[in-house]
């Protein structure tokens, strides 16, 4: 007679829990590593490179305008780089639509110098510099606009160059950083299971303290 598919199913969860209970409690931060170190080579392997490039400008005072001026219109410029002006007027140079340009330019500025740069971000290293040079290009055309008005003007710094590498992760490097991440959560796994039954910690028995050396002595001569 055969079994129904409902004990048949307990017959096989039965089974994988003993398989289980077999297994060393360790077991979960080897599996973690391997997941993660697979996980990470697939990604550095079939992941699509990108590419970064970076241009430079800087914010100059003229004429008898406070040169402490030029930091402050640098972040003011700084933050109009990712602007749907800005990038519209960039969009021809750069060869990729407004929506698709702001998710690929990135802009910094320092606090301490009046210093902007833009990164350019693409799959295609040409494409790369070439976003970051039109982006640069669009805020330095902007400022001339108003420089009459504001006594500061920008200048471009350093021109984007192509990349020769990507900064996308490598294929060792992928591995691992998945490696490192698998045993990270392997180890919390093992911090927040339960402990399985009969586990115990052996209790200490207290030996005898050091002012009662000599009373347990003095005990054990009056019984002999």
């Amino acid at each position: 007679m055969t079994d129904s598919p409902e004990q048949q199913r307990h017959v096989v969860v039965r089974r994988l829990r003993t398989a289980l209970a077999r297994l060393p409690h360790w077991w979960p931060l080897p599996v973690s590593v391997l997941i993660g170190t697979a996980s990470g080579l697939s990604y550095g392997a079939f992941a699509t490179p990108q590419y970064e490039a970076t241009s430079y400008a800087m914010a100059v005072a003229e004429g008898e305008t406070d040169p402490a001026a030029a930091l402050g219109y640098a972040q003011s410029y700084g933050r109009l780089t990712t602007s749907d002006a800005t990038l519209s007027y960039a969009q021809g140079a750069a060869g990729e639509p407004v929506r698709e340009l702001r998710s690929h330019v990135t802009s910094e500025t320092s606090p301490d110098s009046p210093m902007i740069s833009v990164t350019g971000t693409s799959s295609d290293r040409h494409r790369a510099a070439d976003i970051a040079n039109a982006v640069i290009e669009a805020v330095i055309v902007s400022s001339g606009h108003v420089s009459k008005d504001t006594g500061v003007k920008l200048i471009k710094f350093t021109h984007a160059m192509t990349p020769d590498q990507p900064v996308s992760p490598s294929v060792p490097l992928g591995a691992a950083v998945g490696a490192a991440a698998g045993g990270l959560l392997g180890g919390l796994v093992l911090l927040v299971r339960p402990r399985r039954e009969g586990w115990s910690v052996p209790a200490q028995v207290p030996g005898p303290a050091a002012g009662d050396t000599g009373v347990a002595q003095d005990e054990r001569e009056l019984v002999r």
